[in-house]
């Protein structure tokens, strides 16, 4: 299993060897890429994108330039996520949650799984030669095996993908129903990506998932005081903080996971 640090510093890439998960949009407004140490994944910002509009302002044809962009300046990436729909209800109906104002879809569930899986196939059309990784989507675990199942007729064998991404799944990652989500599509025999997983969500089923991406230090660092000798009011852009925050990560881990996480 390979574990992304998520940060939106995309000089970061320079920096290290760790595995690090960056929003596309981060470089795309740059006039100048720093080629990557070591590997890392490419995010297409969908959540950000579906929580300010309700919609993606950026065309396939426009994303599809990005992502060839970076493989060209930054170096050839792991995957890189398409422009999936996620199905959290605020995504979906809007609404506030607490700063952050949701403009909402008003679609339905099975509408976002029809936009997501006809997304990829729109993606991989135009740029057949990037790695882009289809994203399953859903609410129930039906959701989830119809959203397999439309790839599946459309030509897309699920099992011979290198990556899958399971969307939506952040915040039940914890729970029995998100247990239940990820144990019903691993038992399709599926290399799956754990978008936003957390601690208590990797002790549960990271034995499932092929790979994951947290930003939660960065949460972490804004709630504490900078580590010693750190002058900036927090650490939550802190380099030197994400590091010990992955390690100890690491280490909480049941011992019989952590050889497989720490793999870069």
């Amino acid at each position: 299993m390979r574990f992304y640090l998520t940060t939106h510093k995309r000089h970061w890439v320079r920096l290290t060897d760790v595995p690090l998960f960056l929003k596309s949009e981060h470089f795309t407004s740059a006039a100048k890429l720093d080629p990557a140490r070591g590997p890392y994944a490419v995010d297409s910002g969908g959540f950000s994108e579906l929580q300010r509009h309700g919609r993606w302002t950026r065309t396939p044809r426009q994303y599809v330039q990005d992502l060839r962009r970076i493989w060209e300046c930054v170096g050839p990436y792991d995957w890189a996520a398409p422009q999936d729909w996620m199905c959290e209800d605020l995504i979906i109906h809007g609404g506030t949650a607490g700063p952050n104002v949701f403009a909402g879809t008003h679609l339905s569930v099975g509408e976002h799984i029809r936009r997501t899986v006809a997304n990829f196939l729109e993606l991989r059309s135009l740029a057949p030669d990037l790695r882009i990784a289809p994203v399953l989507q859903g609410r129930t675990i039906a959701d989830y095996e119809q959203c397999a199942d439309l790839y599946e007729r459309a030509g897309v064998d699920l099992r011979r993908e290198p990556t899958v991404g399971l969307g939506s799944v952040c915040r039940l990652q914890s729970t029995h129903q998100g247990a239940a989500i990820v144990t019903a599509m691993a038992a399709r025999g599926l290399k799956l990506h754990g978008f936003g997983f957390k601690t208590l969500g990797l002790e549960r089923v990271g034995h499932l998932l092929a790979s994951a991406d947290s930003a939660a230090w960065s949460y972490h660092a804004r709630k504490r005081p900078p580590l010693p000798g750190h002058t900036h009011k927090n650490c939550a852009n802190c380099i030197d903080y994400a590091m010990r925050w992955r390690t100890r990560v690491l280490d909480s881990l049941p011992t019989w996971q952590q050889p497989f996480l720490d793999a870069a």
